[in-house]
């Protein structure tokens, strides 16, 4: 996605412009009024006596609204323009936009003010994409009001513009002739809401449930406000900790997502403009990051996620009894079952992370309800990896995609096609057992052992959980282990071979727990190392292996949500030091992206280049690089609840200061956390 787009969005409804307001969707740029998977505006142009306009300023108020000061034709300081343009827009249920003409002359004036509009109502997926229309597109103009329409079969959406001024409405946009007195303004607002329409013509969202109620502007500032106040309050000496920690809040906030069709509580949409949609992965690897700031949001994903849990045997959608899904999209491929993507179920790391984050859940909240609500779902997901995780039964768990046209190859967090590689570069076979994935198992089994055990009453399962952990740990660090590296294989192909490339997934395994103590400081030194760590942060793909590219997207770019995972599992294996290393170059990256970290961004070493590279595709905001910071300042500060307490044990670079994070919230109320640095530590390394 070009980093120049001005963005806003509430949940999945979402819109996309150029610097100036303008929409003109091509597939290397997807600008758009998106909501729920479907472009409901592809062109929306503002000119005013024929001339396109010019931005002399932009204010970002707020995640769902945005103000553009303008002027027709190219801006000057030599000469005073006569006229501007405030086009003020916000996004809450739908698309509303204020346009304010100011008449700086002191002679009343006539102008011409033009809103073009268009939309191919392409899938949110295919936006980036050079696509026909399969069905009917449609114009009309009915009560001052102009209706953009797609049809094909029973799929119908509808865009309607209206306005609260007078305007010429044709087929192609709104044309207002005003007339503007000495120093005088004139204004109207613009209405573009998204329907989808039922074959009786009703906008389904009308009548899935009848006590969802679309929020307005006000209602959306007071629900953020109350948001950052529940938030735990924090205070750094290092001002980009403070900078990115408030704008990770306020992502989240923006990022927050209920599905058309089920009246829940909200839980992070993965990231736009791709994936602004419901998910598997990314909201439990976020509810996991925010867990000590925003535990809400783990019980929403874990509630909505349960309810859609594999059941059946679906090639298509690569469902399997147990399994937890991927995605879940509403738009036109879905629809026609092009794409299998309503539910899609095509990754093997969900699943056991799903038991990961009820048990994490628990123990932050000690809310023991909810581990006997999902106590069935947590019990089909823990068969799923023994009855179908493991294909060819030898205890690990494999993937290989059951729909051989439009499933994913890859199915673990590295979904690219080239992102499972030999040393040398080569693809190794299908199936491929990769490294995390045995991670996530190990400690799905350990956590399970944890909730039979306590709260389900089961103690034989516990232990029969317990000792399949055990067997898995010795079996994966006799056959994962690359002797002549000394670290862990990326994965075993489809002949039990390693694939022995070096990766960031090796970190997922210190916070698994499946790490023999003996090798985690070689881990942890090759994390550290010159061909892993670009000095902002750990690569995908360690640099020297035939794949590597520092803008690959899993092959050599740095991830956010990676690294702090990483970061997590030095702490839990002692590496203070190293996993404060970590966060000192993400946190330091995030100062060249205004706060907000990208998906992505290059791995070229620092010494090299200076400035952290942007990789131009990544999703931002992304919920999983959003919760990075957060689950730093956890790893910084040592947070962990043991019962009914929350130990704090600060391990902070001298970089930071001191920190001050007050009322966490968790199963003991509200307590406060403060870390400064050891000027011990600062001795020893500086010596």
């Amino acid at each position: 996605m070009k980093s120049d787009l001005v963005m806003i969005l509430d949940g999945n409804i979402f819109v996309l412009s150029d610097g100036s307001g303008d929409i003109e969707a091509k597939p290397e740029v997807p600008c758009g009024f998106f909501s729920f998977d479907t472009r409901f505006l592809s062109l929306w142009r503002l000119t005013v006596d024929g001339e396109r306009v010019s931005t002399l300023a932009m204010d970002d108020r707020s995640y769902f609204e945005a103000r553009f000061f303008l002027v027709p034709g190219a801006p000057t300081h030599y000469v005073d323009a006569k006229v501007s343009v405030i086009r003020e827009r916000s996004v809450a249920g739908s698309f509303e936009e204020r346009l304010t003409v100011l008449n700086h002359s002191g002679d009343t004036a006539e102008f011409t003010i033009r809103v073009d509009a268009d939309c191919d109502f392409i899938p949110l997926i295919m936006a980036g994409e050079a696509s026909t229309p399969v069905g009917r597109l449609y114009r009309r103009v009915e009560d001052g009001h102009l209706h953009l329409g797609y049809q094909r079969e029973r799929f119908w959406r509808e865009t309607v513009i209206s306005t609260t001024e007078p305007a010429q409405v044709d087929e192609h946009g709104l044309t207002y002739h005003i007339r503007i007195g000495p120093h005088g303004k004139w204004a109207t607002t613009l209405h573009v809401r998204g329907l989808v329409l039922r074959p009786d013509g009703a906008d389904v969202r009308e009548h899935v449930h009848p006590g969802r109620r679309r929020r307005d502007r006000s209602e959306l500032q007071r629900d953020l406000q109350q948001w950052l106040d529940r938030a735990p309050q924090l205070a750094c000496d290092w001002e980009p900790l403070e900078q990115t920690y408030r704008r990770s809040l306020v992502d989240l906030a923006a990022l927050r997502y209920s599905p058309l069709t089920l009246p829940a509580e909200p839980m992070p949409a993965a990231g736009l403009p791709w994936n602004a949609t419901l998910t598997g992965r990314d909201p439990i690897l976020t509810s996991l990051q925010a867990l000590p700031f925003a535990p809400e949001l783990a019980l929403a994903t874990l509630r909505m996620l349960g309810i859609d849990q594999g059941a059946v045997l679906d090639d298509f959608r690569d469902e399997e009894p147990g399994k937890i899904l991927r995605e879940f999209r509403y738009g036109e491929t879905v629809a026609f079952e092009e794409r299998p993507q309503s539910p899609y179920y095509g990754a093997a790391d969900i699943t056991p992370l799903y038991v990961v984050l009820l048990d994490e859940y628990e123990r932050w909240t000690g809310d023991a309800a909810v581990v006997h609500e999902f106590e069935e779902e947590a019990r089909a997901a823990l068969r799923w990896i023994d009855e179908y995780g493991d294909l060819m039964g030898d205890g690990y768990v494999w993937y290989q995609r059951r729909n051989e046209t439009t499933g994913l190859e890859n199915q673990c967090w590295k979904e690219a096609w080239n992102s499972i590689s030999f040393r040398d570069g080569r693809l190794p076979s299908l199936p491929r057992a990769t490294c995390e994935l045995q991670g996530y198992a190990y400690d799905a089994k350990i956590r399970g052992a944890r909730l039979a055990r306590e709260f389900w009453n089961d103690p034989t399962y516990a232990d029969r959980l317990e000792r399949e952990a055990a067997e898995l740990k010795q079996r994966f660090n006799r056959d994962f282990w690359v002797d002549d590296g000394e670290y862990y294989a990326l994965a075993l192909d489809g002949d039990g071979r390693q694939v022995d490339a070096l990766s960031s997934n090796i970190g997922h395994l210190l916070w698994s727990g499946i790490v023999e103590e003996s090798r985690a400081s070689r881990i942890a030194e090759h994390l550290l190392g010159p061909r892993l760590f670009s000095g902002w942060g750990v690569r995908t793909l360690a640099e020297g292996q035939g794949r590597y590219n520092p803008i690959g997207y899993h092959v050599g770019t740095v991830w956010p949500f990676d690294n702090s995972f990483i970061a997590w599992g030095l702490r839990r294996y002692g590496f203070a030091d190293e996993a404060g290393r970590i966060a000192e170059g993400i946190i330091d990256a995030s100062r060249h992206f205004q706060g907000r970290l990208p998906e992505a961004f290059g791995g070229y070493d620092r010494e090299l280049i200076r400035l952290p590279v942007s990789y131009p595709a990544a999703s931002s905001p992304q919920a999983m690089a959003t919760g990075a910071p957060l689950l730093m300042v956890r790893t910084l500060l040592g947070l962990e609840p043991y019962g009914e307490d929350l130990v704090v044990a600060p391990a902070l670079p001298e970089r930071f200061g001191r920190i001050e994070l007050l009322d966490i919230p968790g199963r003991w109320g509200r307590v406060d956390a403060f870390g400064s640095v050891d000027p011990e530590r600062i001795d020893q390394a500086g010596r």
